[in-house]
């Protein structure tokens, strides 16, 4: 049977780990011709060599998504290993500064919102390029819970999650008759070694992850993939401007 994706071309940020890393691996599984990134260069040859290893047909390049000369030049070497762009899943992005507000440096604040916010319009900016000449496409931004509700502590974080889902909404009209969809996933407390990395920090910490899941049990990144590789796929053609919450109830309270 063809796999949800099965023939597009479709681009990962962020796959060196967590949920980069498994829905790299789920679009292969699914049929899709994968092109990864990541700053990280290390992990993210390993990754694409796994999923050439599990029959998967994928390239790895290297790329800083804040950096604007980058991402059009990792656009540009998707299409030109693989002819054309379906789809891509923006997944870059890092915690940033934890801490009261008044205690966030302006470097830190604008590092946090650089990688979380105008990585995901620079790569929206070039894929919708490519896209709509070819009149169809879908992409999906990796936000969060905090792009609808606040998160003490996470200043940084919370303002470019929020600011995600008004781009998201914003390129999803824009783009509602050129053939191509935007969406957003909201993942939950997935067990990815980001947050692993924030629990580690203290008992407290790991205690304010725990409560904040109704469903008392993190989330996996497959999970988040699943998600994804929808959305990407002609089974969501109907869907777009959604913010998809992934999260077992987390946000609803």
């Amino acid at each position: 049977m063809a796999g949800l994706v099965d023939g597009k071309v479709v681009l990962v940020t962020g796959a060196a780990s967590g949920i980069g890393q498994a829905s790299a691996a789920l679009f292969a599984a699914e049929g899709a011709k994968v092109m990864l990134s990541d700053v990280n260069e290390g992990l993210g040859k390993e990754v694409a060599a796994h999923i050439r290893s599990e029959g998967g047909e994928t390239f790895f390049r290297a790329a800083d998504v804040t950096d604007e000369a980058q991402v059009e030049a990792l656009i540009a070497e998707t299409v030109a290993a693989y002819g054309r762009l379906d789809a891509a899943h923006n997944n870059a992005g890092i915690t940033g500064a934890v801490g009261a507000l008044q205690d966030v440096s302006l470097e830190e604040w604008q590092r946090t919102l650089d990688t979380n916010l105008t990585s995901m319009f620079l790569c929206m900016k070039h894929e919708l390029r490519v896209m709509q000449k070819a009149g169809r496409g879908a992409i999906v931004n990796t936000a969060s819970g905090a792009g609808v509700i606040a998160a003490p502590a996470f200043s940084a974080y919370t303002a470019s999650k929020h600011g995600l889902l008004g781009l998201t909404k914003t390129a999803a009209l824009e783009n509602a008759r050129t053939g191509v969809r935007v969406n957003a996933i909201l993942p939950g407390s997935i067990d990815t070694p980001m947050l692993q990395t924030f629990m580690e920090m203290g008992e407290e910490s790991a205690q304010l992850i725990c409560a904040s899941q109704p469903g008392g049990r993190l989330g996996t990144p497959q999970e988040i993939a699943e998600a994804a590789v929808w959305l990407c796929s002609d089974r969501s053609g109907f869907v777009s401007g959604a913010s998809l919450a992934v999260d077992a109830a987390a946000v609803c309270r």
